[in-house]
């Protein structure tokens, strides 16, 4: 069985303060604005200042992702080549091999 507590003055005196306050603060802000999806809300303008910081901040970033993009390639980049002789011959078994495995002639 629950029981209520006894009603504090203080807390009472406290949460009425928050209520009026709550109250006059819409009051002052008025009715809350018509809903409306972020991409459809007017823009605030950004500082000079700012939109170069920026842009900036994008060159870096574009500048970092082509350099790795330029070491990641070189990396790879002596490849190993293919050498001529035998790998005909190469070609031909793993096909082969490659006909059994995948192939149910391994259950006769």
């Amino acid at each position: 069985m629950t029981t209520t507590p006894s009603a504090d003055p203080r807390i009472e005196a406290v949460a009425a303060r928050l209520k009026a306050a709550v109250r006059e603060r819409a009051e002052a802000l008025g009715p809350p604005p018509l809903w409306q999806p972020i991409w459809k809300r007017p823009r605030e303008p950004k500082s000079i200042k700012a939109k170069k910081a920026e842009l900036a901040k994008q060159r870096k970033r574009l500048k970092a992702a082509g350099v790795r993009r330029f070491y990641g390639a070189q990396a790879r980049r002596p490849r190993p080549r293919q050498n001529r002789i035998g790998s005909a011959a190469a070609r031909r078994d793993a096909r082969a091999l490659s006909r059994m495995r995948h192939s149910n002639a391994w259950l006769w």
